[in-house]
């Protein structure tokens, strides 16, 4: 038995997203979803992902280097310093997004998944399908713990 999880999830609550700009919006998701640290400055998966999201709109699938170019486009235009942008990194935090299941790949290119939105993406694979089925799984071993208890 390995102590690799098969699945996870980290989710945390925020305050209402009232007047918050494009990429603050990203950035709170990514700290909604625990893709991101709470202070945490290597925040380069909030723009990968708003990328993505400005790729959606116009439905297109783009591959890593040109995800990377808009990244730093993004950094530039917001004034941030360009951490977080060698080609391994982007491949690791797309890799990151696509675990989700808020990110997909189609030949070199990647997307949103199906060009969906976030929020039923959010509902379909991860409400519906991959809490569930930890929360299961963590029943299953509070049941053989509750199990192993009365057995003394």
């Amino acid at each position: 038995m390995s102590d690799l999880p098969l699945a996870e999830i980290t989710l945390r609550k925020y305050e209402t997203p009232n007047n918050l700009g494009r990429r603050e919006l990203a950035k709170k998701i990514c700290l909604s979803f625990g893709l991101l640290q709470p202070g945490d400055s290597r925040d380069v998966i909030a723009d990968i992902l708003m990328v993505l999201i400005d790729a959606k709109e116009k439905k297109e699938a783009i591959d890593t280097e040109e995800i990377k170019k808009r990244v730093i486009d993004s950094r530039r235009a917001a004034s941030c310093e360009e951490k977080g942008v060698a080609d391994s990194n982007i491949r690791r935090q797309l890799r990151r997004l696509k675990d989700l299941m808020l990110v997909e790949s189609t030949g070199n290119n990647y997307r949103i998944t199906e060009f969906e939105s976030l929020e039923k993406l959010f509902e379909e694979k991860i409400e519906r399908f991959l809490i569930p089925s930890i929360v299961s799984r963590v029943r299953e071993y509070l049941k053989a713990v509750d199990g192993n208890a009365s057995n003394k």
